[in-house]
């Protein structure tokens, strides 16, 4: 090997680890500046209640800030992608994650419930990602996504009646009038 490629490739090499060090200096950035937004989340409970959905296996795609479907939280685990099981009980809704913590989301924090074609950068076929908008403790509401292997198990989150006689893909579509919903970068 010529001095001239051995430089060549020390440069390319010093080029990639520059690149892997500043991502990972702005994912911290990142999950600074979202950590009074997002704060604690909540604990899964002793007692959940009846199951009113079975589990159903899948890929927790990750969550965002709501409205946004690309502004992935990096607080905690959140960011990171993890395969895992959704389930819905009376009292809410457990994202148990393979490798990372369990997400509870309690009922009364559900805002809605919808198929997208994508969120946090992962983008698929046409209702291909089940979010999940939900308020934190903090009150910033949040979209969670999951990617279900049985995409025939959608239409039973999506049509599951609310305590007040509301169904979730009601308040979708009025949070979709409203302009509240951003739908891969333009308003449902």
């Amino acid at each position: 090997m010529t001095v001239e490629r051995i430089l060549w490739i020390v440069g390319l090499v010093a080029f990639w680890a520059l690149a892997i060090f500043l991502m990972y200096i702005g994912w911290r950035g990142r999950a600074r500046r979202q950590a009074d937004r997002v704060g604690q989340l909540p604990a899964v409970p002793a007692h959940l209640g009846e199951q009113t959905i079975a589990p159903a296996t899948g890929l927790y795609v990750g969550s965002t800030l709501a409205p946004s479907w690309q502004d992935r939280i990096a607080v905690g685990d959140l960011g990171f992608r993890a395969t895992g099981e959704i389930s819905r009980y009376a009292a809410g809704i457990l994202l148990e994650r393979d490798g990372a913590s369990a997400i509870w989301i309690p009922q009364d924090a559900v805002r809605a419930v919808r198929t997208e074609r994508g969120l946090a950068g992962k983008v698929m076929s046409k209702d291909g990602v089940l979010v999940i908008r939900w308020e934190l403790p903090t009150g910033t509401e949040i979209d969670t996504g999951f990617r279900s292997d049985d995409k025939s198990v959608y239409p039973a989150w999506v049509g599951a009646g609310e305590p007040d006689g509301k169904t979730d893909s009601e308040d979708s579509a009025n949070a979709a009038s409203s302009g509240e919903v951003e739908q891969n970068g333009e308003n449902a």
